[in-house]
């Protein structure tokens, strides 16, 4: 190619570039709406279901915000800020002693980032009195998984997610036993310390656990539905120590429901 005819092609894409921008900017922006943050949950539930059936396994989408802490002291740090996931996650027989019920992440598949301005929640998982430990439940409220039997249907199933090599409250100090490499599940410890994982999995009791780090991530059941909600007005409300009477218990009359067989998401009103 001349020089000139090189420079005609640049200008044209330069050009075509830029007549698509408006575009995908736009494509972008419909994620940021309920609607579009709607439209991900059911794309990833789809998938979840179809993987179900074709695996004849127990799969599901697990939402968790990233774990943003530095120190496993303080685990909540940046919880308001962190970004929350799905990630699909599918059952496994224990590979160690307590894992019944486990369920890791599946593997090639990379957890799917939800909107900076958007979140998921269960409801069902937030308490009324304000003077309850308010970062322990909303970290408790915004992890949750939705299952999907082989048959492809939506049920309550026990969850327990671990690491790919089930190991408890995995520490990969030098020489360890207790050592785990998944970098998609782990401990707060190698999270924290070792830069190893991205969420902290389900080994650290809620409320009623007697645990002295609690992060409300034990095991518990699948759900079958949820809210989406604006993460500047859950921000504000737990802001000023009203999350329920200032924000959420509005939003309970706009439950999502996941469809039972259909695995889509439906609403009462």
């Amino acid at each position: 190619m001349t020089l000139i005819e090189m420079t005609l092609v640049v200008a044209t894409m330069a050009l075509l570039a830029g007549f698509t921008m408006p575009a995908v900017r736009a494509l972008m922006n419909s994620f940021q709406t309920q609607s579009g943050v709607q439209s991900m949950i059911e794309a990833a539930m789809s998938s979840a279901r179809a993987m179900a059936m074709s695996s004849q396994n127990y799969v599901g989408v697990r939402f968790q915000k990233l774990c943003l802490a530095e120190d496993p002291a303080d685990p909540f740090k940046n919880l308001f800020n962190a970004p929350q996931y799905m990630i699909f996650i599918m059952h496994e027989e224990p590979k160690k002693i307590g894992l019944a019920n486990g369920f890791r992440a599946i593997e090639g598949l990379e957890p799917i980032r939800l909107p900076a301005t958007m979140g998921v929640m269960d409801l069902s998982l937030v308490n009324s009195d304000a003077s309850i430990d308010q970062l322990v439940e909303l970290n408790d409220a915004t992890t949750f998984s939705i299952v999907f039997a082989p048959s492809g249907k939506v049920i309550v199933h026990p969850v327990r997610v671990r690491n790919k090599d089930g190991v408890y409250r995995p520490r990969n100090d030098a020489g360890s036993l207790q050592a785990s490499p998944d970098d998609v599940f782990n401990s707060i410890d190698n999270i924290c310390l070792y830069k190893q994982g991205r969420f902290v999995q389900d080994d650290y009791p809620g409320r009623s656990g007697t645990s002295a780090l609690e992060l409300g991530l034990d095991e518990e059941n699948s759900r079958t539905s949820l809210v989406i909600y604006e993460q500047s007005a859950l921000r504000a409300a737990y802001g000023s120590q009203t999350p329920w009477s200032g924000y959420l218990g509005r939003l309970a009359a706009e439950t999502l429901y996941v469809s039972p067989y259909a695995g889509n998401l439906i609403s009462t009103h």
